[in-house]
This record gives C-alpha cells, sequence and structure tokens, in this order.
C-alpha cells in the first residue's frame, strides 16, 4: 500500500520510513516556519492540509472522531491553511460541522474553490461552500481548474470588496495546463496561485513560480507527492545519512522540505486523514532547509534509487 493509498480509509497504515515525532536536538528551531502573502503581509505556515478524497466521507462517531482529532492537531501544530473544493464530496461540510464543534473556526485559514459556468451557478456554488463550511467570510476563494475564470474573478472582486473573501485566485493540478495558467496569471491581478508541483513534478519551476514572484502572488502547492507515486520508489529505502543536515527525518519531510525551500512558495497542502502522516508533515515546516544546491542533489539522489 503506498501512502496516498493508506490516506483514502481512516486509520491507514504509514508508508514508507517514518521516525519518531518529537525527537529533535537540542540547538533545533521548533517553531514552524511562515511566509508572508506578498499583497497583505500576512504570514502563513508553509505546510497545510489538503482534503481531496481524505475528508471525503461520512461523519459517523469514530471517523468524526479521527477526523477531528487530527484537525486538531494540526491546528496544535501550528496548521492554518486548510484547502478544499465542492468538487472534494463531502469534504467541505466534514471541515465545516469538525472546525465548528472543535472551536477552530477562527484559528484556520480556509480556502475553497468555485468550480462550474456561469455568473448565477458561480455565486450559488460560492453561497454552498460557505454555509457547508459554517462561515460567513472565505479566507481564499480560488478558480478551479480555470473554468469560466473570468467570470468568477469578476464576481469574487465584487465579494471580496464586500468583505466576504479575503483573497482570491487561480487553481489547477496539471502543468499540462501551465501554458493557460501563465495566460491569466499575467492578465489578472491575484492573490494566489495553487498549482502541483513537487520533486517528481518540477514544470512550475521553470516559468510558473518566477513569474508568480514577480506578480506578488502567494503560492499553495498542491500534489507534493507527486499523486503519492513517488513513495513507491523510495519504499524500504533509507534517507541519505545528509538528510540530517536540514533536519529532515523521514521520507514525506525530504520531500516536502524540497518544496517549501523554493522561495516562490506560500504553503504546501498535503491531504491526510492519518494523524501520524500529519504529524510527520508538519515537521517539515520546522528546522532548517536545503539549500539550492543540496535540493539538486535531491533529486538526483531520488532520480537514481
Amino acid at each position: 500500500m503506498t501512502r496516498r493509498e493508506a490516506t483514502r480509509v481512516i486509520g491507514g497504515t504509514a508508508a514508507g520510513i517514518i521516525l519518531p515525532i518529537g525527537v529533535r536536538a537540542a540547538n533545533e528551531p521548533s517553531t514552524m516556519m511562515t511566509r508572508a502573502i506578498p499583497v497583505s503581509g500576512e504570514k502563513l505556515p508553509v505546510i497545510g492540509l489538503g482534503s481531496w478524497q481524505t475528508l471525503d466521507v461520512d461523519l459517523r462517531p469514530d471517523s468524526g472522531k479521527q477526523l477531528g482529532d487530527v484537525l486538531t492537531q494540526f491546528v496544535k501544530l501550528s496548521g492554518r491553511v486548510i484547502d478544499t473544493s465542492p468538487m472534494y464530496g463531502k469534504s467541505e461540510e466534514v471541515i465545516g460541522a469538525l472546525a465548528t464543534e472543535r472551536g477552530l473556526q477562527e484559528r484556520l485559514f480556509l480556502a475553497t474553490k468555485v468550480w462550474t459556468r456561469g455568473k448565477r451557478a458561480g455565486i450559488e456554488s460560492m453561497e454552498r461552500s460557505m454555509s457547508r463550511l459554517q462561515t460567513k467570510r472565505i479566507d481564499l476563494m480560488q478558480v478551479h481548474n480555470l473554468v469560466d475564470v473570468k467570470t468568477h474573478l469578476e464576481t469574487m472582486r465584487e465579494w471580496k470588496t464586500q468583505g466576504r473573501i479575503r483573497y482570491l485566485g487561480i487553481t489547477h493540478y496539471n502543468s499540462s495546463a501551465f501554458a493557460e495558467v501563465e495566460k491569466v496569471m499575467r492578465a489578472e491581478e491575484l492573490d494566489f496561485l495553487q498549482i502541483n508541483y513537487s520533486l517528481m513534478e518540477r514544470e512550475a519551476e521553470e516559468r510558473i513560480l518566477p513569474l508568480a514572484q514577480d506578480r506578488h502572488m502567494a503560492v499553495l502547492i498542491n500534489r507534493p507527492f507527486g499523486g503519492g507515486d513517488v513513495f513507491a520508489r523510495v519504499r524500504a529505502k533509507p534517507l541519505p545519512e545528509w538528510a540530517t543536515e536540514f533536519d529532515c527525518r523521514s521520507w514525506a519531510q525530504f520531500f516536502l522540505k524540497w518544496i517549501v525551500a523554493q522561495a516562490a512558495v506560500t504553503c504546501a497542502i498535503p491531504a491526510t486523514n492519518n494523524l501520524r502522516h500529519l504529524e510527520d508533515n508538519m515537521q517539515a515546516g520546522v528546522g532548517r532547509l536545503p539549500d539550492e544546491n543540496v535540493r539538486r542533489k535531491m533529486v538526483e539522489f531520488v532520480r537514481n534509487l
């Protein structure tokens, strides 16, 4: 079972090699790193939480406790950004219910999306998202995969003026769409961009990430494990000894630290419903990061496995 497969079920077993959480050197920092949103200066932790597949569940007593514990621990470990979408099944409802039940609403940075065509349909979709998330204000509303992007951005700007959303942006999950993403980035004033970027999917660093910096856009990273396939490559293989140079104790941290070491990245959002995976992921935002020479070394190391 890959790590991706494990996150599809509540309480899935850990995959790859995960070393004990919380064991650190006496002189090692223990605070989650943050990055500023360029348009406002507001700081966000560099590790967030995605919800595709993992939070699309029925809230029964067992699953509700499991996911509630995950969300509570996420906040306890300084997490804020949680990303969802109407196309993620029940994820918005699950997040809204658990965040309200656990008293976490004010501590989360809620990001969701609109994924439909037409102004009226877009408004209705965003209204439903607010209802499901049990909030009167969304921190970040995004146009999912650029669907009817100009129409929805117009509505988002109206809502931002009204205070119903705080930031707006666009998303995509596939590098084949980067040419169109770039066009929108150049044509529109955006607060956020969400795209796929990982050690196995590096295309964004060629043009998209530099452009995001030039255009002063915050960047959320989806598919940080390249869809989870990368764990099949490293399964049962030890981390290189030099991983300790950037306070790395697991393969998940290896891949996440590679991402957040990129200066254009604001926050990576790995999806999980597994408490152990969550704790492991969050440690990627603590301690030292690899420099550019080490990042290149990391790419070569995984390529040669």
